[in-house]
């Protein structure tokens, strides 16, 4: 399940002390979420939630944007690409990878800190890199977040985790499926809700 952290991952690395504390994305959820009474918190989160396509985890969803031609989906989705690399937590191998204005397709390579626990006595977080991928037509995109990767405990000893291998139903839950794992749930729960934000992020900026 644990992978040894390979070399060309280790080259990557940034300074220790860079984007410590929580995410912008991460605040602002935290405040949509006060005051709602949810009977079981990890509902949310247990079987099905992480779906997988040809043995690969990858989040899916459509887009709306009635009245607006795939050129100018394709617009303004790759001005919300170019912005979120300049985020805080963003490391600066994020980028646009692909932008085809022909076929109206675009794709964001993601490397940014996913924040578990902050507070002055502990840090807990991971890296994690992952893809953005848009087609266009009018009226609405398909966005697609797929190639997850974690690398996790990099001041100690650093390890790394693919998501197929580590937040499917298998590895992120209980045997039962009843609740969250141990160790990789926090992983599980984070990705689902910085996806949750990134969907209906793309999908506001259409409207």
């Amino acid at each position: 399940m644990k992978q040894t952290i390979a070399t060309a991952l280790l080259a990557l690395a940034m300074p220790l002390g860079a984007a410590a504390q929580a995410n912008t994305w991460e605040t602002q959820e935290n405040l949509a979420k006060t005051n709602v009474r949810v009977e079981n918190p990890d509902a949310k989160y247990l079987k099905g939630a992480v779906p997988e396509v040809d043995g690969k985890v990858v989040f899916s969803t459509t887009l709306k944007a009635p009245g607006k031609t795939g050129r100018q989906i394709f617009d303004l989705i790759k001005k919300e690409l170019e912005r979120q690399t300049q985020e805080p937590g963003q490391f600066e191998q994020s980028r646009v990878a692909y932008a085809e204005e022909e076929k109206l397709q675009l794709a964001g390579n993601y490397m940014e800190w996913l924040v578990f626990k902050s507070t002055a006595l502990v840090l807990d977080r991971t890296r994690m890199m992952y893809h953005l991928v848009f087609t266009c037509k009018d009226g609405e995109a398909e966005m697609k977040m797929q190639n997850i990767n974690y690398l996790y405990e990099e001041e100690r000893t650093p390890e790394a985790f693919k998501a197929e291998d580590w937040i499917t139903d298998k590895q992120g839950l209980n045997r039962k499926m009843t609740k969250l794992a141990r160790v990789s749930g926090k992983f599980r729960r984070k990705t689902i809700d910085r996806k949750d934000y990134l969907f209906n992020r793309y999908q506001d900026i259409l409207k």
